[in-house]
């Protein structure tokens, strides 16, 4: 009898998988990228990586913006090994902190012509407990979101230029959870903190409507923006994290079970880079390479409006950092 339980879920489960992994759309296109620029943003592992190296392949410049220079460089030879491409490069960000950001905005404008590709691909899980960074922000979101408000920002008179051009945002289906949401309270100064997951998922909601407006005021630039849920990934963002040790065995068999690997979870936002197919498309949010509807809450104009203004006010954007 148990054998024949056993037996029957041990089929489920690995039913699952297979139907999970296998629904995967591959990116066939075989657009190549010489002479384009790409920037990646957290791609010495996981989704970044993946994507820096499909980029790479293709024959883009790729710059690797990465918080860790040690973690990253390896990768870079890596890639470049791979794909015989020496237009690879790693560049320090670190999305926690908002000179981080602008340093890494001049050394791009001061070195590159043209930016064809930016990949805001970089994330944490959120922090068990309400921190702050030393810019006074809370530190999921301002690395989920702020962070990368702020150089879109910066790097857009060089995208309008390099034109036509794509801004890709990663975020995920998880902004559904968001039942409720304060463009105004991205500190959480008014209401308590909610935690991890919460947290989490509120920064994903902010690069739906972040992407929604973005969009918005770039319509007839040439500039496309468009964001995405790239599946549920086995990537170090929780499996890793010091933070979440005791998570470790856990995530690791439901990540073996049920997740994507890297390569079938990057296909999505690799289809929005290069795709012939999403050419002039902005202000979308895909899933499994294909267009979906994002939650009502992150179909708001008036929301997203209200927290690109006060992303605005908190990553203290001058009248000469505005090209939209």
């Amino acid at each position: 009898m148990w054998l024949v339980v056993v037996t029957a879920i041990v089929a489920v489960v690995l039913g699952l998988r297979f139907a999970y992994r296998y629904r995967i759309r591959y990116c066939t296109s075989m657009r190549k990228l010489h002479g384009k620029t790409a920037i990646v943003t957290g791609a010495s592992a996981g989704l970044g990586k993946e994507t820096a190296l499909d980029l790479a392949r293709r024959g883009a410049r790729v710059i690797m913006a990465c918080r860790s220079l040690v973690k990253a460089q390896p990768v870079a030879a890596e890639i470049r090994t791979k794909t015989g491409n020496r237009n690879v490069e790693v560049r320090h960000l670190d999305l926690s902190s908002l000179a981080s950001v602008r340093k890494f905005a001049q050394d791009i404008l001061d070195s590159e012509t043209a930016i064809h590709i930016l990949v805001n691909n970089a994330g944490i899980f959120g922090s068990p407990k309400r921190k702050l960074t030393d810019d006074g922000l809370e530190i999921t979101m301002e690395t989920n979101h702020l962070g990368h408000f702020l150089l879109t920002n910066l790097l857009l008179g060089t995208l309008k230029a390099s034109a036509p051009s794509r801004v890709i945002n990663v975020s995920s289906d998880l902004h559904a959870s968001c039942k409720t949401f304060d463009p105004d309270d991205l500190n959480y100064e008014k209401q308590p903190y909610p935690g991890p997951f919460k947290s989490y998922q509120t920064s994903k909601l902010a690069n739906v409507l972040f992407t929604m407006e973005l969009s918005e005021k770039l319509c007839g630039t040439g500039v496309t923006a468009n964001c995405l849920h790239p599946g549920a990934v086995s990537t170090e963002i929780v499996s890793k994290n010091p933070t979440y040790w005791w998570l470790t065995p856990i995530m690791d068999y439901l990540m073996w079970t049920f997740a994507l690997d890297v390569k079938r979870g990057a296909q999505t936002q690799i289809y929005l880079a290069v795709s012939d197919e999403v050419d002039g498309v902005t202000g979308k949010f895909f899933d499994n390479s294909q267009v979906i509807e994002p939650s009502k809450l992150a179909q708001d104009p008036n929301l997203a409006r209200r927290l690109w203004n006060a992303s605005e006010r908190l990553v203290n954007l001058a009248s000469e950092e505005k090209h939209y």
